[in-house]
């Protein structure tokens, strides 16, 4: 297995620690801002859906358009929404976007993080640190050789491994218009994880062949975080919209109280 097949293989015997987080202060008023950040290969279209719950339950809701070029962009332009945001914010990442929400969610105005099937790194980890050894059985994703800096998924087998579960002309529109992901992205390392200084929640995809389940739940665990899991495929703020939506009103409503 070449190296950039190897990425996103997240290895389910990753070493993690045992730390908890540590619940920050309940904010004693409503927290009705979330900011929505995307992960690699695509933008923040996928979030339509999410959006609209979110909308229609009387949240204000900022979705991200992250570069993906590196990690220090992505906080920064994450950084710019969070500040934007009105009040206090639930910080929400899929997949690479949890490697952003840890790193931007210390941000005094975040009042807790909720990781969507998300990589949820420790201090000094990285996507590619995470990927490293993925065990043997592990799902590969169909990962192209990177090229000028810049990786894909083959668009042929994007359905299968990113978006099983997803509408197939939908699915085959998110192949198509693939955002190309920096490799510098996937080496950004996290400096302070914000499931240490904030409350978390981690929604689990069951059927996930990005980023196994099994890795998942270790993550969660670690983060201290508190976990649901649905029957879906890496995509899930796409196909399960009503799932995500919901553990992000649990996240707003329990840092509120």
């Amino acid at each position: 297995m070449n190296k950039s097949n190897k990425l996103l293989a997240a290895a389910a015997s990753l070493a993690l620690g045992t730390a908890p987080a540590i619940a920050q202060e309940k904010t004693g008023e409503p927290v009705k801002s979330v900011v929505l950040v995307h992960g690699g290969f695509v933008d923040g279209s996928g979030w339509m859906d999410v959006y609209n719950i979110l909308k229609k339950d009387g949240y204000k809701v900022t979705i991200v358009q992250n570069p993906t070029l590196s990690l220090e962009d992505d906080v920064a332009v994450t950084k710019r929404a969070i500040a934007a945001a009105e009040g206090k914010v639930i910080l929400v990442g899929h997949s690479y976007g949890g490697v952003v929400a840890s790193e931007a969610g210390t941000d005094p105005k975040v009042a807790g993080v909720v990781y969507i099937a998300a990589f949820a790194p420790d201090k000094g980890e990285s996507v590619s640190s995470l990927i490293a050894n993925p065990p043997p059985g592990a799902p590969v994703p169909p990962i192209l050789p990177p090229k000028d800096g810049f990786l894909f998924l083959d668009s042929v087998k994007f359905a299968a491994s990113f978006a099983a579960d997803v509408r197939p002309d939908l699915a085959a529109f998110m192949a198509d218009s693939q955002v190309p992901w920096g490799v510098a992205a996937l080496d950004g390392k996290v400096t302070n994880p914000a499931w240490r200084v904030k409350p978390s929640w981690y929604l689990v995809a069951s059927e996930d062949r990005m980023i196994p389940p099994a890795a998942q739940r270790q993550m969660a665990a670690r983060a201290g975080a508190k976990v649901e899991e649905v029957a879906a495929s890496h995509a899930l703020y796409v196909s399960k919209p009503a799932a995500v939506a919901a553990i992000i009103d649990k996240a707003a409503k329990g840092v509120s109280k």
